[in-house]
């Protein structure tokens, strides 16, 4: 008779065949599996067997336990051939050859040990109950396939693991035998063959997609209205950017899935369940730790990345049509306020206004336009690119689940790209905080001073001739200036220079009060001090050393003007607001009288309308930013101050302190559209 087999090893009779229907071979890893514990109570000398049993006797077999039969001694293990199979809770068990004799006995409340579950197996892999004894319910139970019944084989043990071969498994779900005496019946297979021609499958299965991915019983849990993407994706424990979910109960962010990571300690601490990876938009059930598939997520990934197609971005300036948000609040999509983290109001005005220039948000929109753009290793400006596009995407957003926006990514962005220039705690100035961003975001995109262009010089930039003259100093007496200025230094200078905005000065402001002891706040319209751009008004530049009579004539007007008004002076000791109110109409702003007659027969179009209008409030230092928006859609005006979105009144418009101010050049089609 043979020697017994040693546990965890095979001595099969004949080789296992490679392939049968086409169904690769496969094999369970050895160690503890992906399936969902099962309570038993394991016997006191044997961990590998279950349930409550007599007295144990000497073991001739490591699996086997229980009190022998009377008439029927232990039979030691011997080789044969046989077929067995059988599926439980998703884990495939095929068929093995070579299997072989098994003995064992009955086990008390059908609690089975390995001879008791399998029995003697024969060639027709029929389970024929223990040797020579108990053939009745419990040896037949082994092998008998019932629909949507568990098999008293039970579910496999973590130590042992299971064999999967080449005649495939039963449909998922289904489980072979009938259901035990003992609610915890429990058996025993043999243990895995390391077979090297068969692959391990995870989860016991050919597909990777769990049978929970699309029946999670948590979706129920998410609270969108706690939901917050707009900010930094650190974990809110360790501080890492590296592989953050976000807990869609809470709302907080936290690193991993593992075993020891933070989001699987926090789905076990407070029975939080379900999460997002918020790189690869994949949703997790932890601890359980499977992906969830199912449609009614879709909106949650929208809101953390919004994709815009062609078409819908071609009819954002169309529509006038009302976003609600889940709260229930309604809002136009891109007229959305921005969250003043704590002084950033002047940021906010400027990205707001930006937002609102067409050819530039649907460039941005689309993130096709610049994602193959290749920058030096290293460089952190095009962060600045990748979180504007970001910024633009979530303030047209159609479906947002707040009706406002948090700039929180983006000007982190500019305080590391500024190198801390512009700051989020400290107020900052409009037009340099303009001039700085667009000047960063041409350099990011790849643009070069002269030759390479990008979207951002395409809409704003035009071109101007700059005449330049050197004055002698005053205290020189006449004849040795009119000496000076007989010299080339002194002669006027041409040169054409390009331009991104136009700097509009305003006259000084008076000093002194009127009869009824207040200041006079003067006004004065736009056209009068658009004068300083017709080419033959000459103004005086003064520095420590030298002085200088400038003029400046246009030479070619861009699709988008941008005329910044100067309101404040520096001297040594503080800074003055100049607090003048530049009168100025809505539409129909021409400026073909500034361009010199050769070029304005280049330019066929040369009238403006306005489409931004940022107006600062108070004292230089202390003041606030708010900005008047068109929406394209319903063409009426609205006005932002951080979250507080209003319509307003046109009339309103020309009455605030305007600061900076955006210009739309009328095309021909629009121009018949107004004649009509």
């Amino acid at each position: 008779m043979a020697a017994p087999v040693p546990h965890g090893t095979h001595r099969p009779t004949e080789p296992l065949p490679t392939a049968l229907h086409g169904a690769p071979a496969l094999w369970y890893p050895p160690g503890p599996t992906a399936l969902p514990p099962v309570p038993w109570d394991p016997h006191p000398q044997h961990p590998n067997a279950a349930g409550t049993c007599g007295t144990p006797m000497p073991w001739q077999h490591p699996l086997a336990h229980g009190t022998p039969s009377d008439r029927h001694p232990p039979q030691p293990h011997t080789q044969g051939t046989g077929n067995w199979r059988g599926e439980c809770r998703g884990v495939r068990v095929g068929t093995r050859q070579g299997g072989g004799q098994h003995w064992g006995t009955r086990g008390c409340e059908g609690t089975l040990g390995c001879g008791g579950t399998l029995g003697t197996l024969g060639r027709g892999g029929r389970s024929q109950g223990c040797p020579g004894g108990h053939q009745g319910e419990e040896g037949q139970d082994s092998l008998e396939e019932r629909d949507g019944e568990w098999s008293v084989l039970g579910v496999l043990s973590s130590a042992l693991g299971g064999i999967c071969s080449q005649r495939g498994s039963l449909a998922p779900g289904r489980c072979s035998g009938r259901r035990g005496r003992h609610p915890r019946a429990f058996g025993v297979l043999v243990p895995p063959l390391l077979t090297p021609s068969c692959p391990p499958v995870r989860y016991g299965r050919f597909d990777p997609e769990d049978q929970r991915s699309r029946h999670c019983p948590y979706l129920d849990t998410i609270n969108k209205s706690v939901l917050d993407f707009d900010f930094e994706k650190l974990c809110s424990i360790s501080l890492s950017h590296i592989n953050v979910y976000a807990c869609l109960v809470c709302g907080k962010y936290f690193q991993g899935r593992g075993l020891k990571s933070h989001a699987y300690i926090h789905s076990v601490q407070l029975s939080h369940h379900v999460f997002l990876n918020l790189h690869t938009l994949k949703f997790y059930c932890l601890p359980d730790n499977y992906e969830i598939i199912d449609s009614s997520l879709e909106d949650i990934t929208y809101v953390l990345k919004p994709t815009f197609t062609a078409q819908h971005i071609a009819h954002l300036d169309k529509q006038a049509k009302l976003s609600r948000a889940y709260d229930g609040t309604t809002y136009l999509p891109g007229i959305v306020g921005l969250n003043n983290i704590k002084a950033n109001d002047y940021a906010n005005a400027v990205l707001q206004a930006l937002s609102n220039v067409p050819p530039l948000r649907n460039y941005f929109l689309e993130e096709e336009n610049y994602r193959h753009i290749q920058r030096p290793p290293g460089d952190i400006m095009f962060l600045l690119v990748q979180r504007f596009g970001e910024l633009m995407r979530k303030l047209w957003n159609p479906r947002n689940f707040k009706a406002h926006v948090s700039p929180h990514e983006m000007l982190q962005a500019v305080v590391l790209c500024s190198k801390k220039n512009f700051q989020i705690t400290k107020q900052g100035d409009g037009v340099e905080f303009l001039s700085w961003f667009l000047n960063a975001l041409h350099a990011a995109l790849g643009g070069t001073k002269r030759k390479k262009k990008t979207i951002v010089t395409d809409v704003f930039q035009g071109s101007m001739r700059i005449f330049t003259k050197k004055l002698p100093h005053p205290d020189l007496p006449a004849e040795e200036k009119a000496q000076l200025l007989q010299n080339s230094e002194y002669q006027e200078r041409m040169v054409e220079s390009t331009f991104l905005y136009l700097t509009l000065d305003l006259p000084t402001a008076p000093l002194y009060k009127d009869e009824k002891e207040q200041l006079i706040i003067p006004q004065v319209p736009l056209f009068s001090i658009l004068a300083k751009f017709n080419g033959s008004t000459e103004k005086e530049y003064k520095t420590y050393k030298e002085n200088f009579l400038k003029r400046f004539q246009l030479t070619r007007l861009p699709p988008y003007l941008i005329f910044c008004i100067k309101r404040f002076t520096k001297n040594n000791f503080f800074v003055e607001k100049n607090p003048t109110i530049v009168n100025f109409p809505i539409t129909n702003v021409d400026l073909r009288e500034y361009l010199s007659e050769e070029v304005q027969a280049a330019h066929a179009h040369t009238t403006y309308d306005l489409i931004a209008n940022i107006v600062h409030d108070g004292k230089p230092s202390e003041g606030s930013y708010r900005i008047h928006v068109l929406h394209h859609g319903t063409g009426k005006w609205y006005e932002l101050q951080d979250l507080q979105v209003t319509d307003i009144l046109p009339q309103m418009i020309t009455l605030s302190e305007a600061y900076i101010q955006i210009w739309k050049r009328r095309e021909e089609d629009e121009t018949k559209q107004q004649g009509a």
